[in-house]
């Protein structure tokens, strides 16, 4: 399989961590910080645009998941290289979410 895929499959998870919690919050009907924020990344968007942004992460993730190459969740280098990206994003939102909530305190 071309490396590119498994590039693809590490930026889904990426995309696919990155959804969550914006999704939960959003479905929570609480504010979280968001590219759509102001100051971006820093301020709190609504829980609708949080839902909105949410979607967007999931339908990238399913994008470069589902539709570059031919992702099995049986194949170990596969679900390494999704796992991957989504284990990366999953630690960068919660270090980046608790240092901005540390800083509103």
């Amino acid at each position: 399989m071309p490396w590119y895929n498994y590039l693809s499959y590490f930026f889904g998870g990426i995309f696919f961590a990155n959804s969550l919690p914006h999704l939960i919050a959003g479905v929570s009907g609480l504010s979280l910080q968001s590219p759509f924020a102001s100051p971006p990344f820093k301020g709190l968007s609504s829980p609708g645009v949080n839902v909105a942004w949410a979607l967007c992460n999931l339908t990238a993730a399913y994008f470069l998941i589902q539709h570059i190459g031919a992702f099995d969740i049986h194949h170990l280098a596969d679900m390494g290289a999704c796992f991957s990206g989504f284990s990366l994003m999953a630690l960068q939102c919660a270090r980046s979410l608790a240092r901005l909530r540390a800083a509103q305190v």
